[in-house]
């Protein structure tokens, strides 16, 4: 799923990208060494939760969060790092990305060091979020992110739930929606995400299963 060198996620504001990413950088580091995980949301940065940061590095993947993170700073600003990585064409690196336009705008700065052929940028879309609830609103906002980044988005995950009230049904309309947008702009589905022990709620869908581990907290 994940064969490109630089692997980026962006998605709306708790749709689950972040946990997307998180497991993507396990997923990766099962195969191939040299892997970073860069946290470019310097509105929302995820690292303000440790616990994530800490079991990555237990694994030995580096982890690049914006300066100031886990601070009371209100807008923590990326660190240079961050484009040092990209560009060490050893590395294999994970962006997450900032929710919305805006946060794409940031990765942007970088799209001349990100080549074609090199980088996935999954589009995660829940469907139980503001903004992807329908197809019309879906590729407005999937436009908005391709115009800010200066990227093109490459593949789709459909990670609609809510928690531990997610039933199969809940799963199979997020995934319709995501075969509409799929038909619509011919990007091809990466996956249908459910929660580790929530297998069952994806059977026989048809599509392929990425499986999270949770390991980003909830700040409340």
């Amino acid at each position: 799923m994940f064969e490109k060198r630089i692997n980026i996620f962006v998605g709306h504001y708790g749709s689950g990208k972040s946990e997307i990413a998180v497991n993507a950088a396990f997923n990766i580091r099962q195969e191939r060494e040299n892997v970073v995980l860069a946290d470019m949301d310097i509105v929302n940065p995820f690292f303000r939760s440790l616990d994530a940061k800490k079991m990555l590095e237990s694994m030995g993947i580096g982890v690049l969060a914006p300066l100031f993170a886990n601070t009371n700073v209100d807008v923590p600003a990326l660190i240079p790092e961050i484009a040092a990585a990209i560009k060490n064409r050893e590395n294999n690196v994970i962006l997450d990305v900032g929710g919305d336009d805006d946060g794409a705008r940031v990765l942007g700065r970088y799209h001349k060091d990100i080549l074609d052929g090199e980088y996935d940028l999954f589009f995660v879309i829940n469907r139980a979020r503001p903004l992807t609830g329908d197809l019309e609103d879906t590729l407005q906002y999937m436009e908005a992110i391709q115009e800010a980044s200066r990227l093109k988005v490459t593949r789709l995950i459909s990670n609609t739930h809510y928690l531990d009230q997610t039933s199969p049904e809940d799963v199979a309309y997020g995934l319709d929606l995501s075969r509409q947008v799929s038909e619509k702009t011919g990007v091809p589905i990466a996956a249908v995400c459910v929660m580790e022990g929530m297998e069952h709620l994806a059977k026989d869908l048809g599509a392929p299963l990425f499986v999270l581990r949770k390991n980003i907290k909830l700040p409340f």
